[in-house]
């Protein structure tokens, strides 16, 4: 399906986690052909996503629609030199994230004001179609990536935007190194303990939420090793039978996030006060009472997939 209507309208589509589940062809081979590139901007069928300092745009509530937006209302944002990235294509359809965040106000209060607002993805994203969803995560991403270097890592020179936005190469002749997005993996992990789980809670968030445990992995560590050593760092629990479940991305800032599950040795608590301000075991029949439920995190995490499936069996 092409959306070719200035919104993306939600559709059904199976899908393991919230901003997973993208349809665009990322067209990795072609986006060092200039040429290609500035044919698929100037085509009047290219749509565009406007991010403003990791906002997107949005229309409506129930359900929200993320705007995609044709080029007469990005085309001031990019004549005065606004980063640029391609997202990818559907059929022949180019889809591009524009990133409006030079301007101090908020663009939805000016040259966007007809469009929609702008909102953190975290506050809807879980309401969308999976497509969409993804789309927005990847733009979000990719334009943080670009505000976090402009200039050159090794010699401080500026770096200037190649490869439709997929890469940044140092403008000192002398130097020229080609930057690349980078993403951080980062563990989550549900461990149980027979008929109980394992769950953490640190005090900025809000009272009573309780979830996975979670950290990066670090140089030179598997993803088993660092699933073990987070879990005995922030809460002393050792862990045997390590298990991927599924994957996330995470654009908040730069993350993917790498689901397991772990079975517990020793399930004696040390909490780390540094990391967790709690950590509990949780029986299942607890957590699937109404306030059990309360307690669990929220539904576009994949911390919510990890405890919802261990709680159906699925796991």
């Amino acid at each position: 399906m092409r959306y070719r209507d200035g919104l993306c309208n939600p559709r059904s589509m199976v899908r393991i986690n919230v901003y997973a589940g993208g349809i665009l062809d990322r067209a990795s081979p072609l986006r060092g052909d200039e040429g290609w590139v500035e044919a698929h901007l100037a085509n009047p069928d290219a749509r565009y996503v406007a991010v403003w300092r990791g906002r997107h745009l949005v229309r409506g509530d129930d359900p929200p629609h993320a705007v995609m937006l044709a080029r007469e209302a990005v085309a001031p944002a990019i004549d005065q030199g606004a980063p640029v990235v391609l997202l990818g294509i559907d059929d022949t359809v180019a889809y591009f994230a524009v990133d409006f965040s030079a301007h101090d106000d908020n663009p939805s209060d000016g040259a966007l004001a007809d469009h929609g607002v702008f909102l953190d993805l975290r506050e809807f994203g879980g309401l969308i179609a999976a497509p969409e969803a993804s789309m927005l995560a990847q733009a979000r991403g990719l334009m943080y990536w670009h505000h976090r270097h402009r200039f050159c890592g090794v010699c401080g020179s500026p770096a200037d935007i190649r490869e439709a936005g997929h890469v940044r190469k140092c403008s000192n002749d002398a130097c020229g190194i080609q930057h690349f997005p980078r993403t951080d993996p980062a563990v989550i992990m549900l461990v149980s303990d027979g008929d109980s789980c394992l769950l953490g809670r640190q005090t900025s968030w809000p009272e009573g939420r309780y979830s996975t445990l979670a950290g990066f992995v670090e140089p030179g560590e598997s993803l088993e090793e660092a699933v073990a050593r987070e879990i005995n760092e922030e809460s002393g629990v050792t862990v045997r039978d390590v298990r991927y479940h599924s994957s996330q991305p995470w654009p908040f800032p730069a993350s993917l996030m790498l689901g397991f599950y772990a079975t517990a040795v020793d399930p004696t608590i040390t909490i780390d006060h540094d990391e967790l301000e709690d950590a509990r075991w949780f029986s299942r029949d607890e957590l699937l009472t109404p306030d059990g439920a309360k307690r669990l995190p929220r539904r576009d995490s994949i911390s919510r997939q990890l405890v919802d499936d261990w709680l159906n069996g699925s796991e």
